[in-house]
C-alpha cells in the first residue's frame, strides 16, 4: 500500500501538466513571429460569416491571449484569392494601419485617428489611379470614380485599417478591408470584419503602434502557418 501511493505521489509531481500550448492553437505558432509585439487572430471560416478575434501580446519572451471577441466576417466569408465585389474577407498577415470614425478619437486611443466627413473617400474602383487608397476629394466623386466608399458611413462610427493589398496595390485584388462596428452579431459586412461597438473600442484602446500591431485572417490551419512563415518576412 505504501509503495503504491508512494508511486502515486511521485507520478503526480514528475509527470508534467498540460502545457499552455496544449490548451491554445496559437501559441507555438507565435513564437515565430519576431516584428512584433501585439497580433490580433482572426479565426473564420470559408462557409460561414461567423468568426472570433483573440487578442495576443508578448511580454517578456512569451505571448499571452489578452481577450476574445465574437465577430462577424464578409457575406461570402473567408477567401484565400479575394477578389474586388466578391463578398470576402480576404485571408493573410497583415500590418494594422491608421484608425479613422465620424466620431471623435476614443480616449486612451494611441494610434492615429482622423475624423471624418463627407469629403473622405476609399476607392474601390479598379479602373482607377486611386484603387485602394483613401483620398480627400471636395468635388463630385461620382465624376471621378465608378465606384468609392464614404468614410463617413454610418458603420463607421470608429473603424481600423487593415492593410492589405498594399505595395503594391494589385488591381481587382479587393480594397477597403477594415475592422469596424457590426450591425448585428449576425450580419454580415461587405467583406470587412466586424465587432461590436464596445468590443471595437477596447481592442482600439489596446492596440499600441509601438508594438508594431499585426492580424492574421483565416482558417486554424492556415493562420498557424502564416504565423510560422511570418519569421521569413
Amino acid at each position: 500500500m505504501f509503495t503504491a501511493g508512494l508511486c502515486i505521489l511521485l507520478a503526480a509531481v514528475i509527470l508534467p501538466g498540460p502545457s499552455r500550448a496544449a490548451s491554445d492553437p496559437y501559441l507555438t505558432a507565435l513564437a515565430h513571429v519576431k516584428n512584433s509585439r501585439q497580433i490580433i487572430v482572426a479565426e473564420g471560416s470559408t462557409k460561414s460569416i461567423n468568426a472570433t478575434l483573440r487578442l495576443y501580446e508578448k511580454t517578456g519572451r512569451h505571448w499571452q491571449l489578452k481577450r476574445i471577441s465574437p465577430a462577424v466576417t464578409g457575406k461570402s466569408g473567408l477567401s484565400f484569392h479575394k477578389q474586388e465585389g466578391d463578398g470576402a474577407t480576404p485571408t493573410g498577415l497583415y500590418d494594422i494601419g491608421r484608425m479613422f470614425g465620424y466620431a471623435e478619437k476614443p480616449a486612451g486611443v494611441r494610434s492615429s485617428y482622423t475624423v471624418t466627413n463627407r469629403f473622405h473617400y476609399w476607392v474601390d474602383d479598379p479602373a482607377s489611379p486611386d484603387y485602394n487608397k483613401w483620398i480627400y476629394y471636395r468635388g463630385n466623386p461620382s465624376a471621378r470614380w465608378k465606384s468609392f466608399e464614404r468614410l463617413n458611413h454610418e458603420l463607421y462610427k470608429h473603424a481600423i485599417v487593415i492593410r492589405y493589398n498594399e505595395n503594391p496595390i494589385v488591381k481587382h485584388a479587393g480594397s477597403a478591408i477594415f475592422i469596424h462596428r457590426w450591425r448585428t452579431g449576425s450580419t454580415p459586412t461587405a467583406g470587412c470584419l466586424a465587432l461590436s461597438e464596445s468590443h471595437l473600442v477596447v481592442l482600439m484602446k489596446w492596440l499600441d503602434p509601438s508594438k508594431a500591431p499585426k492580424i492574421v485572417i483565416g482558417t486554424p490551419d492556415s493562420i498557424r502557418s502564416d504565423l510560422v512563415q511570418s519569421s521569413l518576412r
